[in-house]
């Protein structure tokens, strides 16, 4: 009777040392897929302002993924100053190799200088659509205008997230300072940024949604 080596690799001890290889990089093949790549593509709110590198917002994010048992790779797609309209503009190089999905933070700076809340609306359509194109599941994430801008703006300012937080195959974190904007222990000392504890609130806030998010993703 034929070994089973033999049965399915054929004779010849070099054909069959090569039909072993085959199977184990079989078996092994989704061990050793690469990790999602989770892109962040956001301001100074999810760059880390004012923090060392290693309290970050995606710092912190990665390791409470790797803590959950997700081996994720982020792409650093923050810029801190950044507008809506920037991160459009540097969407596509952002990309670059591509991605699995997607958080989207962007608009603070839009309100801080009071940008037509109908060309920030225009901006975030277009990265919303961009990445639906390549279908790259997004969380979209919201934010307030200052007050200092009066109602009207705010309440048009607050409706281009509501509107596009309720877009299909949107997950949407309605305010990404939720639990953390309002407690001075949690903000630096210029009263917009959070500090490390902040994120690490916002982190294990946010962690259930990118859950979530990343069980959307189909990585290649």
């Amino acid at each position: 009777m034929e070994s089973i080596g033999t049965l399915y690799c054929g004779a010849g001890w070099r054909r069959k040392a090569w039909c072993v290889v085959a199977m184990v990089l079989a078996v092994a093949g989704p061990a050793l897929a690469a990790p999602p790549r989770l892109l962040v593509l956001g301001d100074s709110l999810s760059a880390g302002y004012g923090l060392p590198h290693d309290e970050g917002f995606e710092v912190q994010l990665q390791r409470a993924l790797k803590a959950h048992g997700h081996d994720v790779s982020i792409i650093d797609g923050a810029v801190s100053g950044d507008t809506s309209a920037g991160g459009r503009a540097r969407l596509d190089w952002t990309l670059g190799d591509g991605a699995d999905a997607a958080i989207v933070e962007l608009g603070a700076n839009d309100g801080l200088r009071g940008v037509d809340p109908k060309d920030m609306e225009a901006n975030l359509s277009a990265i919303l659509d961009a990445l639906a194109a390549k279908h790259i599941p997004v969380l979209l994430t919201g934010m307030y205008a200052p007050p200092n801008l009066g109602p009207d703006y705010q309440a048009a300012y607050r409706a281009v997230f509501d509107r596009l937080g309720a877009r299909p195959g949107v997950l949407y974190d309605p305010f990404f300072l939720d639990g953390v904007a309002t407690k001075p222990d949690l903000i630096q000392a210029d009263h917009l940024h959070p500090n490390a504890e902040g994120v690490k609130r916002e982190v294990a806030r946010l962690l259930p949604l990118v859950e979530k998010l990343l069980g959307k993703a189909n990585p290649a």
